[in-house]
C-alpha cells in the first residue's frame, strides 16, 4: 500500500492499519447477497444449470475468471460463504465439456462439508463408494468430492445436443 507523506505523521501510522484492516473486510462486503441463493441452489442442484448465467454472475460480482482449465472457468470468491464454510472459488463449465456444471471449492473437508449442509438445508449427500475417499452424492445429482485437504461440490447434467436437422431433400433433374 502506498502511504501519501502527510499520513506518516505522528499518530497517522494506526490510521493506516485501520485503513488496511478496512480493505480486507471490504472485500466480504463485495460478496452479494445472492450468493447463497444463486451458487448455492445451484451447487445442490435445485435449479437449472445454465453455465452462461452463472458465469454472467460471476463476473458481475467477482471480476474475470483468473484462470481456464479442465473445461470450466475459475474464480476467485473471497469473503464468500455458503452453509457457514469459506468457500475460496467457484468454477463453472465452458462450451467444450459434455456437462454443464457448477462447482466450488470449500475450505473444509467433505465430512464438515457434508455436515453443514445438513444443518442448514437439511440435504444429505450419501457415500457411492467404498473408497479411503469417498464420493457422496445427494438427490437428484450434487456432488461432494475430496479436493487434497478440502472439498468440491458440484452440480453437473448432460448437454443437451442440438436437434438433429433431417438431411435436405433432394430433386431428381428431369
Amino acid at each position: 500500500m502506498i502511504v501519501p507523506s502527510f499520513l506518516l505523521r505522528r499518530g497517522a501510522l494506526a490510521f493506516v492499519a485501520m485503513l488496511s484492516l478496512a480493505g480486507g473486510s471490504a472485500l466480504a462486503q463485495n460478496v452479494p447477497t445472492t450468493f447463497g441463493t444463486i451458487i448455492g441452489n445451484g451447487l445442490l442442484c435445485r435449479d437449472q444449470t445454465a453455465n452462461f448465467y452463472y458465469y454472467d454472475y460471476l463476473v458481475k460480482h467477482f471480476g474475470p475468471a483468473y484462470k481456464h482449465e479442465g473445461g470450466a472457468f475459475w474464480f476467485r470468491t473471497d469473503g464468500a460463504s455458503l452453509w457457514g464454510r469459506e468457500i475460496s472459488e467457484v468454477m463453472v463449465s465452458d462450451d467444450t465439456s459434455t456437462y454443464i456444471f457448477v462447482g466450488a471449492v470449500a475450505e473444509a473437508t467433505p465430512e464438515e462439508l457434508q455436515q453443514a449442509i445438513i444443518t442448514q438445508v437439511g440435504v444429505h449427500h450419501i457415500r457411492i463408494d467404498t473408497s479411503a475417499y469417498p464420493v457422496r452424492e445427494a438427490k437428484p445429482a450434487s456432488r461432494i468430492v475430496y479436493f487434497d485437504t478440502k472439498s468440491k461440490i458440484y452440480c453437473a447434467k448432460y448437454k443437451p445436443l442440438p436437434p438433429v436437422q433431417p438431411p435436405p431433400v433432394r430433386s431428381r433433374p428431369k
